[in-house]
């Protein structure tokens, strides 16, 4: 490969892609004393912004890529962070493998200051949220209005939520719970029942 761009091709892992002279190595690739190699069947593609170069897979499994949309569920919560696993990308809604794990920071979980990460989020929800940063970590965000909590049980009987108003209300024993709720129509995830509310 020169270092001049070159029209998209389809390569296979193990594939000599350039060197780490000439490009950055990117998704879907891996660094070898110096070169670059593919690691995924699929189609190379190189960014002119940062001459980085990567490998779109030809499969189409999901990964998550700065800027996405991702449904992820609260599997921890800490006094700054929300410890997360990624499910699916909103787009595909199809499973990431793997299971990444991804975090919500306490200053990205909605606009303005939050002084507990427990009046936003529970275990167990299920949020929308936007990938801020996809690698070393991923890190994500619900603070804009249309992301958040789209799914919730409730903390008293574990049943599956519905909105009321601006706040999660279990149909199963009436408790109300408050969550930095997704603004607009809550969405289901593959499997799972749609929700209905009366805001």
């Amino acid at each position: 490969m020169s270092s001049s761009p070159e029209p998209p091709k389809l390569v296979i892992p193990g594939e000599y892609l350039g060197a780490a002279e000439e490009f950055v190595p990117g998704r879907g690739t891996y660094e070898d004393s110096g070169r670059i190699y593919a690691s995924v069947l699929g189609i190379s593609h190189i960014d002119p912004t940062d001459r980085s170069v990567h490998v779109i897979p030809r499969n189409g499994i999901p990964q998550v890529s700065e800027g996405d949309l991702v449904y992820a569920r609260v599997d921890e919560l800490k006094s700054a962070m929300a410890i997360c696993t990624i499910l699916a990308t909103a787009g595909s809604r199809r499973p990431v493998p793997g299971d990444p794990e991804g975090t919500v920071h306490i200053s990205k979980a909605r606009e303005g200051y939050t002084e507990s990460l427990g009046s936003e989020f529970a275990v167990g929800d299920i949020l929308l949220a936007r990938v801020l940063q996809s690698a070393p970590s991923v890190k994500l965000t619900t603070a804009p209005a249309n992301l958040g909590v789209i799914s919730a049980r409730c903390q008293v009987c574990h049943g599956l939520m519905g909105r009321k108003a601006d706040q999660f209300e279990c149909p199963r024993c009436g408790n109300r719970e408050h969550r930095k709720m997704a603004e607009g129509q809550l969405l289901p995830l593959p499997g799972e029942p749609a929700h209905h509310g009366d805001a």
